[in-house]
């Protein structure tokens, strides 16, 4: 049975460094036998259709085949739509009143133990929060990310060791529900 994914790629077309022309990233998926394969903006979502594998072995097989055609690595995170619409449902701000520059999604390759930011003061950084969800950690930034102090903490390497961790604004996060469940 054939199911609908997005794949998030972290940290292409930043910077000057590791470009990845999106419609290149059309055909090498197509070549590894997806089927729908659509891009969102430049910065590395793809929704596409896969009858084989789960989420893991097919961001390792995406992973395997950039590293391949464009000779870097890229971490890749795959999640179908049940999942990514959870994200959205489960969301623990009023995402409605919200700018979507003020609310993301920091996707993690796995489940993040909250111990694991225990030593994170909240206090210290309000208004900006973050709250940990199902693979996922959630974070308000009233004054955006680019100039968020929670968001640089949350992405030390004391954080993050082991995940992949890949965040998307909130207009990005329900496109990708959008786009999945075409």
């Amino acid at each position: 049975m054939a199911t609908t994914y997005a794949a998030l790629l972290r940290g292409i077309n930043v910077g000057g460094s590791r470009k990845l022309p999106m419609a290149e990233l059309r055909t090498l998926m197509e070549g590894l036998g997806y089927t729908g394969v659509r891009t969102y903006l430049q910065s590395g979502q793809a929704v596409f259709t896969a009858s084989h594998g789960d989420e893991e072995s097919l961001a390792e097989e995406l992973a395997a085949a950039i590293e391949r055609q464009f000779g870097f690595t890229v971490d890749v995170i795959v999640r179908d739509h049940a999942y990514l619409a959870a994200v959205v449902r489960d969301c623990p701000f009023p995402a409605a009143e919200l700018e979507a520059k003020q609310l993301h999604a920091t996707y993690l390759s796995e489940p993040a133990d909250p111990g694991r930011f225990a030593d994170i003061d909240q206090q210290a950084f309000l208004p900006e929060e973050f709250r940990i969800g199902d693979r996922v950690i959630y974070l308000h930034t009233p004054g955006g990310l680019g100039r968020s102090k929670l968001a640089e903490a949350l992405a030390r390497p004391r954080y993050t060791k082991g995940l992949i961790a890949t965040t998307r604004n909130w207009n990005t996060v329900t496109k990708l529900v959008e786009m999945t469940g075409d």
